[in-house]
């Protein structure tokens, strides 16, 4: 386990010592072109009596109100089908959609149906935030799971009650995307002021112009005016920006999570000089059953008596001693060596935190 810890973090802090640039399109999104949520609610017909039971009353009135729309009268406590299953279906409209484009959709169900598999989803409405209909879902639904044999000795893999339909949607309605035009506005996706400041720099020596034409108005906002040339190719223009290269200046941070033992170390973690004690304290309690027999014709009965054993183990306190410039590497390896597991890196990272000698933000997760 240490062993595979120092290999892990050394690796680790390998590529993150490697000197290179980042894409603004992967660190920033441009202001109004974003996705939008769009939910339904449906009817999954064609199960195999594997549907929604009496006890769910909602799908029977859908499949009413359905059937009164197509002329066909029936009263909701008059209908008993176990093909049937309300559904809830999700889908996310992608930015400046056009109608006729096909979306995935997932079909989720809301009552006890146990499973989905075979299934065909009715026609749906997709609605977005505002309550306006952006895309109609139908389909067969494809299930990753299923339920096999009966009772007691029925086995169950993964989620057969939550389905998906690849295609299973067509946009109606222009999604409510903003078009960028003379002002295109950045956002980073890690709000920081040093990054902000060096992507208005890079974007104004990629784009010379007569005055700047990117400016840093916070740390998470920047503001890029389309040079004249550009203004007739704007989707060009983000193009050119999203291929911008900038220098990513992240905050020293240590993230570190107690249940699993994984510990990630940014390059930028600054440890001043100390010297680390650390030793163990085992106690370990053993409990044996031992059998008292009465001796022939005495008339006592054979009794069980617990004897405990209690037995305390210290080890000597190991040290570990970093001068001036150790790098976080140097720390790793030098608490692996002593035979420090992960949980005890952990201890030592948060007494290093409350000592001063670490500069970083420690976030326990």
């Amino acid at each position: 386990m240490r062993k595979q810890l120092c290999i892990l973090l050394g690796c680790l802090q390998a590529v993150l010592h490697a000197a290179g640039t980042t894409r603004l399109k992967d660190i920033v999104s441009v202001e109004g072109v974003r996705e939008n949520q769009l939910i339904g609610y449906g009817l999954v017909v064609g199960l195999a009596g594997t549907g929604d039971k009496r006890t769910t009353i909602f799908s029977t009135q859908s499949l009413a109100n359905m059937l009164e729309k197509m002329g066909v009268a029936v009263s909701p406590g008059t209908i008993r089908v176990q093909n049937m299953a309300a559904v809830m279906v999700t889908a996310t409209l992608q930015p400046f959609a056009q109608p006729g484009t096909t979306l995935d959709v997932t079909a989720s169900a809301l009552g006890d149906a146990s499973n989905l598999q075979g299934g065909t989803l009715l026609m749906t409405s997709l609605r977005g935030a505002n309550g306006q209909v952006y895309a109609v879902a139908q389909g067969p639904v494809v299930t990753g799971g299923f339920v096999a044999g009966r009772g007691g000795t029925s086995q169950t893999v993964n989620h057969p009650t939550v389905g998906r339909i690849p295609s299973g949607a067509t946009v109606e309605r222009v999604a409510p995307s903003v078009e960028p035009s003379k002002q295109v506005r950045l956002q980073l996706r890690n709000s920081d002021f040093a990054t902000s400041a060096r992507v208005a720099d890079a974007i104004n020596k990629e784009f010379p112009a007569d005055a700047p034409i990117a400016v840093a108005e916070n740390g998470a906002l920047i503001s890029v005016t389309t040079p004249a040339e550009w203004k007739s190719r704007v989707p060009a223009f983000i193009a050119g920006l999203e291929e911008v290269r900038v220098e990513v200046d992240v905050p020293a941070r240590i993230v570190v999570n107690e249940r699993t033992g994984t510990i990630v170390i940014g390059k930028n973690v600054r440890i001043a000089p100390v010297a680390i004690l650390h030793g163990n304290l085992s106690v370990q309690i053993e409990t044996r059953l031992l059998v008292s027999q009465p001796g022939p014709l005495s008339g006592g009965a054979t009794a069980t008596v617990p004897q405990q054993t209690v037995t305390a183990k210290d080890e000597p306190a190991r040290n570990v001693v970093l001068k001036e410039g150790a790098t976080v590497e140097e720390l790793v390896r030098a608490l692996t060596a002593i035979g420090s597991s992960s949980r005890d890196i952990i201890a030592i990272l948060q007494n290093l935190r409350a000592a001063g000698a670490l500069d970083a933000i420690l976030e326990v997760i």
